[in-house]
């Protein structure tokens, strides 16, 4: 009797640990942060916004270029005109600084708008990767382990190598 009480007794221990075995999740992580600056679309997308932002900026000097020489000799001019020339001409270039303002502000809401519309399907590819490789290896959880996100310890498995690989870099 004695025997059938401890083969009971393991049997429901053993039981119950191959139940809190499986009743754990299992967890992943990975810098989301490096995979997405490592994959071509994100280098070339880059590219394009530095080429649009190039092309924004030459504008805008060219701009306030015109402006300066503008303000130069309207100062140089200042003494030969009237008083109600000159308010004209600094009206003039409050405006032409205006302008330079709201030309500067469209092109940097045009730059987030384009950023926005390049990295959108770019994080969703690395976003459904993630998620591909992850069923594909029976994780439960994957953490982004990108720096300043407050994860702490990262021993569990680090699913980059496999991402890049499923992503084909």
């Amino acid at each position: 009797m004695k025997n059938v009480k401890r083969i009971a007794v393991a049997l429901v221990l053993f039981v119950a640990a191959t139940g809190f075995v499986n009743a754990q999740s299992k967890i992943a992580h990975i810098n989301v942060q490096q995979l997405l600056s490592e994959m071509p679309e994100m280098k070339a997308a880059q590219a394009e916004l530095k080429k649009l932002q190039e092309t924004y900026s030459a504008d805008i000097q060219g701009s306030l270029t015109e402006l300066q020489n503008k303000y130069t000799q309207y100062s140089n001019e200042a003494t030969s005109k009237t008083e109600e020339e000159n308010q004209k001409r600094a009206q003039e270039l409050q405006g032409f600084e205006k302008n330079i303002d709201d030309a500067r502000n469209a092109a940097m809401q045009a730059m987030q708008q384009k950023q926005q519309e390049l990295f959108a399907p770019i994080s969703e590819k690395a976003k459904a990767a993630i998620e591909k490789v992850a069923a594909a290896q029976g994780f439960d959880y994957v953490i982004d382990a990108s720096p300043g996100l407050s994860l702490i310890v990262a021993k569990g498995k680090d699913l980059l190598p496999d991402v890049k690989k499923e992503l084909g870099f």
